[in-house]
Order: C-alpha cells, then structure tokens, then sequence
C-alpha cells in the first residue's frame, strides 16, 4: 500500500514540475508550430530567440535577468522534490565540481560531436523546406548583450539536462521503467519543446536526447551534459549575434 501511495505521489510530482516548466515549452511549441504551419510554408518563417523584453535598455536587461532566474525556480522545485521523495539530490545526479577535468573533456567531445550533427540535421530541414530560419540572438546593441547570452546558454543547459537526466531518470527509476523507455520519452519531450523551429531541431534534439540519455545512465553525472549543451547554445548564441548577419545565418 506504501508503495502504490509513494508511487502516485512521484508521478504527480513529475507532472507538477514538467508542467511548470519544460512540459509548458512543449504544448506552447507544438502550438506554434501548427500556427506556423498554417501560415505559410517553414521555409519561408523565420524563428527568433533571445528577444528584446523592452525598447528601453535598463528595463530590458532587467527583464532578462529576471526571465533567467525565474526560469531556473522549476530546477530548484525539482531538486527538492527529489531530495524529500528519493533521497537524491544534486551531489547523486553529478550535478557538482568532483570530476571538473572529466566531466569538461566528455563535455566538450560530446559538443563536437552533437554540433556537427546539429548544423547537419538544420541544414538537412532548410533544404528539405521543414524547418524554419534561426535567428539566433535579437537583443540590442549593448555592453551586457552577450553575457546575457551566455546566461542564457547557462539557463538552458541547467534547466534540460537537470530535468531531462538528473530529474526523470531518477524517478523512473524509482518507478521501475526500462532504461530505453525512460531514454525515448526523456528525448520524445525534448524534441517536442523545440518543435516550434520546424521539424528538423524536433529530429536534432531527440537524437541529442538519446545520446545524452545513454550517456547519463553510462557515467551517472549530469555535469558533462550540461557543459556540452552550454557549449552548444553559447556558441550558437553568441557566434551569431558577432558574425550572424554578416554571413547570412538565419536568412
């Protein structure tokens, strides 16, 4: 009876967090896609991240600062949940500094790796006339615009691969899921809250999901993770708000 009791209450919390959080990006993203789609051919939209919040510039850094930490309140909702119901918390999912050295090589090799099959995965949907144009950094002209950025790389890392790995898996496992379900339904999540850029980053980001997914289990740290997905949106954000529009990123 305990078990059954403790079993309903992990899965409403699973619900509470995913809803709050990356579970909301997902229904809001499969929305914005059935709008795009019946605007106009994919090819022709264009997709904007890391907006203005305001024409005037106190307010708008502001408004980022703030959208970024509030952002991350769900990973702390999540963490605690986890701590009071498995007795795990952020020092058990690798989420800590104790293999800096290991941790930032599998990081940036699996960067590499997921990059490349990134650019190759966008470039296959352009072509293929599923996937939106990606503008990736629209904030304004101002000293504070690109560590913006990279806390917002920060933020995206953090709240993914925590939730996605860290959080989910040790829920499933508490809730006796097989290993590869608890991989494809960590990465079907993961690629539908990125649906709203066109099918292709939804194909790209459930590969990624399934290896990180692997890689998590195999190693059991969540860090190499998000040292790759920062790499990954760091570079993404940045490179294009330095270099972008002059060579024609987005168009």
């Amino acid at each position: 009876m305990i078990e059954n009791v403790n079993s309903k209450i992990l899965k409403v919390e699973i619900v509470l967090v995913l809803a709050l959080s990356l579970g909301q990006s997902a229904i809001y993203s499969i929305l914005s896609f059935a709008d795009k789609l019946t605007r106009g051919p994919l090819r022709e939209q264009t997709t904007s991240l890391n907006n203005q919040l305001s024409t005037r510039e106190f307010f708008d850094f502001t408004y980022q600062l703030l959208d970024i930490f509030f952002a991350l309140v769900p990973v702390v909702l999540a963490v605690y949940l986890m701590k009071r119901s498995t007795g795990r918390g952020l020092r058990e999912i690798g989420f800590d500094l104790r293999s800096g050295g290991k941790d930032a090589l599998l990081g940036a090799g699996l960067f590499l790796a997921m990059g490349l099959g990134t650019l190759g995965v966008y470039a296959a949907g352009r072509a293929l006339g599923v996937t939106t144009a990606l503008s990736a950094a629209n904030l304004g002209d101002y000293w504070w615009s690109v560590p913006v950025l990279l806390l917002s790389a920060v933020r995206h890392a953090v709240l993914e691969e925590v939730l996605m790995l860290g959080f989910l898996f040790t829920y499933a496992k508490k809730l006796n899921l097989r290993l590869w379900t608890t991989i494809i339904c960590s990465a079907l999540i993961r690629g539908s809250y990125h649906l709203y850029q066109g099918v292709g980053p939804m194909i790209g980001n459930m590969l990624m999901g399934v290896v990180f997914g692997w890689v998590y289990h195999k190693y059991g740290r969540v860090m190499p993770l998000v040292i790759a997905h920062f790499l990954l949106d760091a570079i993404g954000f940045v490179g294009y708000a330095l270099i972008g529009p002059a060579i024609g990123i987005g168009g």
